[in-house]
């Protein structure tokens, strides 16, 4: 059981801290090895247990019981019950009495024990976790099914374990060993069990209590005569047998569903329940009547009236009461409701509409899920969440907001500023380089004044290229005018694009033009250049002029 793991986790980690080894002793390893259920943990450590104390309170356990004489404490971690004793030798003097105790180690400590199966140990100490410590072969008697009692004198310094072996026989269904049932036999013709204490009879009356099938128990008890050392008065005909077989199922029901439930009273109770009230009456006080009684007076009221309130009132009683409730209760309604909170009000859980809700965004990540969860399990026990409308309607409170949407994704910042550069800077540079190579092809062709033409329509960025030419020609000589002329081959050859560069680009390429053909130029004037080309260039000069001004 996950209960039983994490109490036996709490306390191996309590006694690390105080520096004790400890072991899982007794009937948890034999209950380990036959493949039953656990019933009790029993823990051993080299130390005073008692110093534990504290620190199992602190972590939230229950302390019931200390034995000082044996330096022993009795817990409840989790609703498991559990026993931390200190590792002892102990001596008898007398038959019945208690013994003398003394620490000692582990291997001395599984020496006084009763029977081999009860006489191991698994150590939960650092280094040595997991090793069974099991000096007397009990594993082997546990494989053949014997019960064996370590020495000869087991029954003598112990009468108990005279009841004890009658009460293992019964449950396992195991015999008795053949020198341990001479030993037996001698025991009992030797009337020992004379000599057992009172604590010892009340320890075996609660083992009882804590049985799977307590009636076979105390069928095998009776038989032995055991029944009667307990109570005189005590026979199998004094239990109440079909009420107790009701509360067992109704156990087994509650275990189903992981209920963890502690019995014993409520077993003790019908065990008891045609015994008289002398009899009865220390052990009625382990029962919770309270408890019993309170949770039945609140079925019977108006908060119990619809389904769910029920559910509310069952869920937040103890499972002790829940049990005595079911099998003592006289009230039809209450005994329906009862039944129905171990039955079929649980199948409502599958009918949650997680499908909508998963619709809706309402999953487990969300804080208020297991809220909407349990509304909607109420609702559908009051019949409250049938259709889809209705499911629709309660879930909608409950629906987050819409994710906000995604960020529209930005350029990157430099190439955002490049593009936003390059585009104006592309534009002036096309417009100044047609200006220029309009200004050159007049120049060579005199007779055509189409390209002035051309360059009146063109927007008013490139009205400034004329400008700049009609000051270089009044700077410069009529020879070097002519200078220019192979211009017209070099900007002609030049591709559209090329000249739509930068203004820059243009002017660094038009300066540089003259000084490489300097002396082609000069051997051309000596012939004797044509003097018709001059007046055309002056008057397209003019007429740019003109342009210009008209422009201004």
């Amino acid at each position: 059981m996950p209960e039983q793991l994490q109490a036996v986790n709490a306390v191996q980690n309590l006694a690390r801290a105080h520096g004790m080894n400890i072991y899982l002793t007794g009937g948890a390893i034999r209950d380990i090895l036959t493949g039953l259920p656990i019933r009790d943990l029993d823990f051993t450590v080299q130390g005073n247990p008692l110093k534990l104390q504290p620190d199992i309170e602190s972590a939230g356990g229950l302390v019931d019981m200390v034995d000082q004489t044996l330096s022993a404490i009795h817990v409840i971690l989790n609703g498991v019950r559990a026993e931390i004793s200190m590792a002892r030798a102990e001596i008898f003097d007398k038959p019945g009495k208690p013994p003398a105790i003394a620490p000692a180690t582990i291997n001395e400590d599984l020496r006084r024990r009763d029977f081999t199966f009860n006489a191991m140990a698994l150590s939960l100490n650092e280094g040595s976790r997991g090793l069974l410590l099991d000096p007397f072969n009990g594993a082997a008697d546990i494989e053949n099914r014997l019960i064996r009692v370590l020495h000869s004198y087991a029954f003598l310094e112990d009468p108990s374990r005279l009841i004890r072996a009658t009460r293992f026989a019964a449950r396992f269904g195991w015999d008795l060993e053949e020198r341990t049932r001479a030993r037996y036999q001698s025991g009992v013709e030797g009337e020992y069990i004379q000599f057992m204490n009172h604590k010892a009879i009340g320890y075996e009356i609660e083992q009882i209590a804590h049985e799977e099938n307590p009636i076979a128990v105390m069928k095998a008890l009776e038989a032995e005569g055991w029944l009667k050392v307990l109570c005189a008065k005590w026979t199998v005909a004094r239990a109440d047998t079909e009420e107790l077989a009701q509360l067992l199922k109704t156990r087994a029901t509650m275990a189903e569903f992981n209920i963890t439930v502690d019995a014993a009273p409520a077993i003790m109770h019908f065990l008891t329940a045609k015994l008289g009230e002398a009899e009865v009456a220390a052990i009625q006080k382990l029962i919770p009547h309270r408890e019993f009684v309170a949770s039945w007076k609140r079925l019977l009221g108006k908060e119990a009236a619809s389904n769910s309130g029920a559910w509310n009132i069952l869920a937040a009683a103890k499972p002790e009461a829940l049990l005595y409730l079911d099998v003592t209760g006289r009230n039809k309604t209450v005994d329906e409701k009862v039944k129905s909170f171990l039955g079929k009000w649980r199948t409502f859980q599958e009918k949650i509409p997680y499908a909508q809700m998963a619709e809706l965004r309402i999953t487990a990540q969300l804080p208020q899920f297991g809220q909407v969860c349990q509304e909607a399990f109420l609702l559908l026990l009051d019949g409250k969440l049938r259709s889809e409308s209705e499911i629709a309607k309660f879930l909608a409170p409950f629906e987050p907001p819409p994710p906000p949407p995604p960020p529209t994704p930005v350029r990157r910042g430099r190439a955002a500023k490049k593009a936003a550069v390059v585009k104006p800077a592309a534009k002036a540079a096309e417009a100044s380089a047609s200006g220029v190579a309009a200004a050159v092809a007049s120049s060579a062709e005199p007779e055509s004044v189409a390209p002035v033409n051309k360059v009146r329509e063109k927007p008013k960025a490139a009205v400034p290229a004329p400008k700049e030419v009609k000051k270089e020609t009044k700077a410069v000589p009529a020879a070097k005018v002519v200078k220019a002329t192979p211009v017209k081959a070099r900007v002609t050859a030049v591709p559209v694009k090329v000249a739509a560069k930068s203004a820059k680009n243009a002017k660094a390429k038009t300066k540089p033009a003259p000084k490489k053909i300097a002396k082609p130029v000069k051997k051309s004037v000596g012939k004797s250049p044509s003097a018709k080309s001059k007046p055309p260039v002056k008057a397209a000069v003019k007429k740019k002029d003109k342009g210009a001004k008209k422009r201004r």
